[in-house]
């Protein structure tokens, strides 16, 4: 067991620093300048424009630049803006010259957000997803299974941004019956945050619920037709243990995976939530940076997005081992 963790720890590793190459590659090596976009078209003198190139470290040599970017995520840098050098502590992700401001202060800022939106989301799509999987499979071909499975078709064949949108307009602003969308600090005040997030939860829950469901019926159909079940039910087990405590174990493989990787996504790239229900979170964040072409913040997300997608498929692969032994031996 060690030795497989060992595996994947090590190539989760890699992926990150390839990770790294690449977001630094696209946004420091690519046809840009970010000097002059920080600059401006009006009023950007020759002084200026090598002043911001300086701050940015651009002047130096790209190889230069990458080592310094690097040794700063783990020992921090220092910038320079208008004369005075401000410290960027470890993790260091860069220096927003646009907000002045390190780029890992402004994504802890708004990481909480995300990461709050996200968790409800995990809990509520995973029990409904589940739950209804599990009830269409104990009644396949019934019309109960018909129904609910063809729910989840007409729900999913509809954008994701449409329900949220009409569910904001209808159910938050015209006819209030559910709290609008907000984000207050859990440490403040408990209520205000479980209220103002509750809408994006139901949203985000009931809507992705649906993929959760079908891949829950379909490997919990073919679960049920092992001989292990019916060797459980031949001893006189009740269908309640045999359905919970055995099928399902077995049934669940196929959901960890994409519940892993949608998980990661959703805390990566919240965009569409955050923008229509107002959520100072990390999409509201990439947004704004790339109206203000601000490279450093986009590429100090970038990096956080990726790490948490690989951490999260090194966790599915550990999730693996421990729910079926033969993922180990392979």
């Amino acid at each position: 067991m060690l030795y497989f963790v060992a595996r994947r720890l090590v190539s989760a590793l890699s992926v990150v620093l390839v990770t790294l190459i690449v977001t630094f590659a696209l946004f420091f090596v690519a046809p840009t300048d970010p000097a002059a976009s920080i600059c401006g078209d009006r009023n950007c003198t020759t002084e200026r424009y090598n002043e911001i190139k300086e701050n940015l470290h651009l002047d130096r040599p790209k190889v230069q630049q990458f080592a310094e970017y690097t040794v700063g995520i783990f020992a921090g840098r220092t910038f320079e803006t208008s004369g005075v050098k401000q410290e960027c502590n470890a993790p260091c992700l860069g220096f927003s010259f646009k907000n002045d401001r390190p780029v890992t202060d402004m994504l802890k800022d708004r990481l909480p957000v995300t990461v709050s939106l996200v968790a409800g989301y995990a809990v509520m799509v995973l029990t409904i997803g589940v739950f209804v999987g599990s009830m269409a499979a104990k009644r396949r071909g019934t019309l109960g299974d018909r129904a609910l499975m063809s729910s989840t078709l007409i729900l999913s064949s509809v954008p994701y941004y449409i329900v949220a949108l009409m569910i904001s307009l209808y159910l938050t602003i015209l006819y209030p019956i559910l709290p609008r969308g907000g984000y207050t600090p859990l440490t403040d005040n408990p209520g205000a945050w479980f209220a103002g997030l509750l809408t994006p939860w139901l949203v985000l829950g009931i809507y992705n619920c649906t993929q959760y469901a079908r891949y829950s019926r379909g490997s919990m159909v073919e679960t049920l037709s092992e001989d292990y079940i019916r060797t459980a039910r031949a001893k006189g087990l009740s269908d309640r243990v045999v359905t919970y405590k055995h099928a399902l174990r077995s049934g669940m493989i196929p959901v960890i995976t994409i519940f892993g990787l949608d998980i990661a996504g959703s805390l990566a790239g919240a965009i569409f939530t955050e923008r229509i229900f107002d959520l100072p979170g990390l999409g509201n964040l990439v947004l704004e940076s790339l109206n203000n072409y601000d490279l450093p913040v986009i590429m100090g997300t970038v990096l956080v997005a990726s790490i948490i997608l690989v951490a999260m498929n090194f966790l599915v692969d550990v999730a693996y081992s421990l729910i079926d032994p033969r993922v180990r031996l392979s």
